[in-house]
Parts: C-alpha cells; sequence; structure tokens
C-alpha cells in the first residue's frame, strides 16, 4: 500500500484555524497514540520549513532540554 502521509495530514488540516490547529496538537499529544505520530512530525517539518534560523535554534534548544 502506497500511502502519502504528508499529504494526507496536509489536506486534512488545510484551512484549519490556530485554535483548530492547536486542539489537533493537544488532542494527539494527550491522546499519546502512536498512530499520530506521522502526523505531529508532519507538522513539525512545517514548522522547521517555515522558521528562520534562529528560531531553528530555540527549538532545538528546547528539544535538547526535553530529551
Amino acid at each position: 500500500m502506497d500511502l502519502d502521509i504528508r499529504r494526507a495530514v496536509l489536506h486534512n488540516l488545510s484551512g484549519n484555524s490556530k485554535t483548530q490547529l492547536q486542539e489537533t496538537i493537544v488532542d494527539a499529544i494527550k491522546d499519546g497514540e502512536e498512530k499520530m505520530l506521522p502526523g505531529l512530525g508532519v507538522l513539525m517539518e512545517v514548522i522547521w520549513n517555515k522558521s528562520d534560523p534562529s528560531f531553528r535554534d530555540q527549538m532545538l534548544t528546547r528539544l535538547e532540554q526535553g530529551v
């Protein structure tokens, strides 16, 4: 089965408001289901690609502290 997770996640979230996106992220984290991890990874990729080097460094610092 050929599944394009990136395209599916972006299609499902297309047009969502900030509030809706926040609810999606919070629910995915709260539920702790493994099946949500690829979707969160796609969102992380979007954030990374839209961020400047300074913000990327902040994210990496927080990740380093969190893991």
